[in-house]
């Protein structure tokens, strides 16, 4: 027979861990008590300032509630920080120097699918052999356009003897990366998906490569990272200046690898390289390779653009406050909260419970993914994932009267793209042999988009849609204080945002 599990039933199965420990002084005693009445006071104080919170939100007027969704590397974050820049400049920029490290590690991921590319085109050439219908992935699978790009067949061009001297004094970058990981994510902080740049082993699979270097660096949202790392870079003032003199700073190996970075960014053989793998790095966020001279100078501080376009992926949802002014020259103060979430598929059902509360949701679907898979599946077109994923919001029996604003984003890079020559037809079958010019496409993806929040909207409701490049403050900053002002004076309609 199993055995029968006790049951307590005498007194409270608690009482011996609240007792008080044996062989107690009257000392120890009193000791406890003060102790226990100081945690009661605290505890009290809390209840009260929450309370007090609680009944100032129901007399005042409600806060203003903004969610952000949208696919991973979709714009999320950057359009966050327009906000902050907007409302919040002087606190924005004197986090500064806590994004130079963020910077630096966008030179060295950008450098290392590089030095990657480089070990494969070796191996290549060393085994004489690649199986023609299968390309060489040595990057995330975003910078991967499809297998069906016949520049993807092509073998490597071969490197010279010079090309390997400057793989090789590169390699101080392998201690680059390893420090600044530590920096942005110290002991406690929660979530590394960050690998180093480590030497490619003969043994590892293409497959297992490919996954080592589809992951970054995550900072978990609830975590002030920046905070503590401006305690660590030595902050000495409210410009966020960096300590330069740091005998420990990262930034002095990359300046002393400047020249060697540079030159092989610009060389017209890695160019060749890595088109024959289908890497296309300035397409890659935090993409700064044409900036290298600047960012790597010892005195750098990251400019607005430069914060804007600095790439640390965040897990977790982040709420964040602003105090605006109600009306274009300024009323009564209102409290703006804007929600910031994960937009990876694991991390879309923490989307939910925000639904039933938001006064606007705005949802970024970068159009530059038209030629590109998930990372969490590469079967699946990231400009498709965000077409099903705008249905299943405007679809949302939740989100009913709930205001959805559209930004059609990266447009910049969907523009390059294009001029480059990719065929969007190649990749959205449905638009067929229509011109692959910018105008064309960009239109023919905004009937789509509204055509599904047309069909799928539980209630009718009008279609705001905006072609954005977030990235760019100008062009940025208008939309935002626009859209800004009239989910506040509910109105949307009032001040131009329907096309």
């Amino acid at each position: 027979m199993p055995a029968k599990s006790k049951i307590v039933t005498e007194g409270d199965p608690l009482a011996s861990v609240m007792a008080p420990p044996p062989n107690e002084t009257e000392q120890q005693r009193a000791a406890r008590l003060a102790a226990e009445a100081e945690a009661k006071r605290i505890s009290d104080a809390i209840d009260e300032e929450l309370q007090r919170q609680a009944k100032a939100e129901k007399r005042g007027p409600k806060p203003v509630k903004i969610l952000l969704l949208g696919q991973s590397e979709s714009g999320k974050s950057t359009t966050l920080k327009n906000f902050q820049l907007m409302n919040t400049p002087k606190a924005f920029r004197a986090e500064r120097a806590s994004w130079r490290a963020v910077v630096h590690l966008n030179v060295v991921r950008s450098i290392r699918v590089i030095l990657e590319a480089m070990a494969e085109a070796q191996a290549y050439h060393a085994t004489t052999y690649s199986g023609p219908n299968t390309p060489i992935r040595t990057h995330a699978p975003d910078l991967f356009h499809s297998a069906s790009n016949s520049s993807l067949n092509r073998p490597p061009p071969p490197l010279s003897q010079e090309h390997l001297k400057l793989k090789l004094r590169l390699s101080p970058l392998v201690q680059v990366e390893e420090t600044l990981i530590r920096k942005l994510t110290p002991a406690g902080s929660g979530e590394l998906e960050a690998t180093h740049l480590g030497a490619v082993t003969g043994g590892a699979s293409h497959a297992d490569r490919a996954r080592a270097l589809d992951r970054e660096v995550a900072v978990n949202s609830q975590f002030a990272w920046k905070g503590v790392l401006n305690k660590m870079i030595g902050r000495n003032s409210s410009d966020g200046d960096a300590d330069f003199n740091d005998p420990d700073d990262p930034g002095r190996i990359l300046y002393a690898c400047a020249e060697d970075m540079i030159a092989l960014w610009n060389d017209p053989v890695i160019k060749s390289l890595l088109r024959s793998q289908g890497i296309r790095l300035e397409d890659m966020p935090g993409f700064f390779l044409d900036s290298l001279e600047r960012v790597t100078h010892p005195k750098y501080i990251p400019s607005d653009e430069d914060i804007l376009r600095a790439r640390l992926k965040t897990l977790g949802v982040s709420e964040h406050r602003f105090t605006v002014r109600e009306g274009l020259t300024g009323g009564i103060s209102r409290d703006l909260r804007i929600y910031d979430v994960g937009g990876q598929r694991s991390l879309r059902a923490a989307w939910a419970p925000f639904f039933d509360d938001m006064n606007a949701i705005l949802f970024l679907a970068p159009l530059s993914g038209f030629d590109q898979v998930l990372a969490e599946d590469e079967s699946v077109n990231r400009l498709e994932d965000s077409v099903l994923l705008w249905k299943s919001i405007c679809s949302n029996p939740l989100l009913g009267k709930t205001n959805l604003i559209l930004f059609l984003n990266k447009t910049d890079i969907f523009r390059a793209k294009l001029r480059a020559g990719i065929q969007f037809g190649q990749y959205i079958i449905s638009y067929g042999n229509r011109p692959n010019d910018y105008e064309n496409t960009s239109a023919y993806m905004r009937r789509k988009f509204g055509q599904i929040h047309r069909e799928f909207s539980p209630q009718a409701r009008t279609f705001y849609c905006h072609f954005t490049s977030v990235t760019d403050t100008k062009s940025t900053s208008q939309v935002l204080i626009n859209i800004q002002e009239s989910i506040i004076s509910s109105n949307l309609g009032s001040i131009g945002l329907t096309n």
